[in-house]
């Protein structure tokens, strides 16, 4: 038996979830996904996994024998890496999550310009707004809108995003310009199911004090899109990051409100798993989103390293 083989197979099947996942990604036969985790369970004596029709469950053992065993892959890659200059290239899949929105309207024009830039380096990008485990879902990377990071992996700050709070010009007229976050109570709002303000907006007012107010939600979505076409359509006040609502703003399609008051902005991070030798595919990853994000007009370019 290929034990380093059986171990790429093993590791392999447990990040896909599923032997037919990793026979696919292996590029092989789910038959033969299956005669390597057989064998390696035989020559280990000892049961690594519990399988249903539905779902794979590691043993204590497997478990064990994960985190190991994805070490010693590494390991080795990072040693073959040594081995020749052509490894200096980033190759292979390079699988990124991100959030819906920032993905479609940030990320998608970068992504042909970095293939052009990195041939051999297949995408394989994922738009998900929840939060995503990178290790356990098989991410290479993950970029986050968010002012916290896990102390599990590393973040490095790509840029920033400003907090905008706007209404169209009808609604304006309608109802009235907010000047106070006490007045937003007054007001149908608009939001972001997965925000972190949830029902209480948080603002910094002059001379830096800090402010609250309950808003009652007219409409509450797990995409920023939604929330924007409402507000255009005059249903309300809406709260969204510059990068969804900004060129709305300069377009005067969307009008900020309480212009003495202010969101606290919010990092934009690139998120990965911690190691001590970063592959060369996430690291030039993240080295040309940072330079990207310094020209964006959507996002003010930043680059600290902001948690392990």
């Amino acid at each position: 038996m290929d034990r380093l083989r059986a171990y790429e197979v093993f590791v392999t099947v447990v990040a896909r979830g599923s032997f037919t996942k990793a026979a696919d990604a292996l590029d092989t036969s789910p038959a033969n996904v299956t005669r390597y985790v057989n064998e390696l369970e035989a020559h280990l004596r000892t049961r690594l996994m519990n399988r249903t029709s539905r779902r794979l469950s590691l043993t204590e053992g497997g478990e064990a024998l994960f985190d190991r065993a994805k070490s010693i892959l590494e390991e080795v890659a990072e040693t073959e890496a040594l081995a020749t200059t052509a490894s200096l290239q980033p190759r292979g899949r390079l699988r990124i999550n991100a959030p819906l929105s920032f993905g479609s309207l940030v990320l998608a024009p970068l992504w042909p310009k970095f293939m052009a830039k990195y041939p051999d380096v297949e995408l394989d990008i994922a738009l998900i707004d929840r939060v995503v485990d990178i290790v356990e879902e098989g991410y290479d990377l993950a970029i986050r809108i968010s002012r916290t990071t896990s102390g599990n992996h590393i973040a490095r700050r790509l840029g920033r995003s400003q907090n905008l709070v706007c209404a169209s010009p009808g609604y304006l007229a309608a109802h009235g310009m907010p000047e106070m976050p006490a007045d937003l109570s007054r007001h149908p709002c608009l939001g972001y199911t997965y925000g972190a303000t949830s029902d209480e907006w948080q603002f910094a007012g002059p001379g830096g004090t800090l402010e609250s107010v309950r808003v009652r939600w007219a409409l509450r979505a797990n995409n920023g899109e939604t929330a924007r076409a409402a507000a255009l359509a005059g249903a309300g006040v809406i709260w969204q990051p510059s990068f969804v609502i900004g060129e709305d703003v300069r377009a005067g399609r969307l009008v900020e409100v309480m212009p003495g008051y202010h969101m606290p902005p919010v990092d934009i991070l690139a998120i990965y798993a911690s190691r001590r030798h970063l592959s060369a595919k996430v690291r030039m990853m993240v080295d040309f989103l940072v330079d990207a994000f310094q020209d964006s007009p959507l996002v003010t370019g930043g680059m600290a390293a902001v948690g392990k």
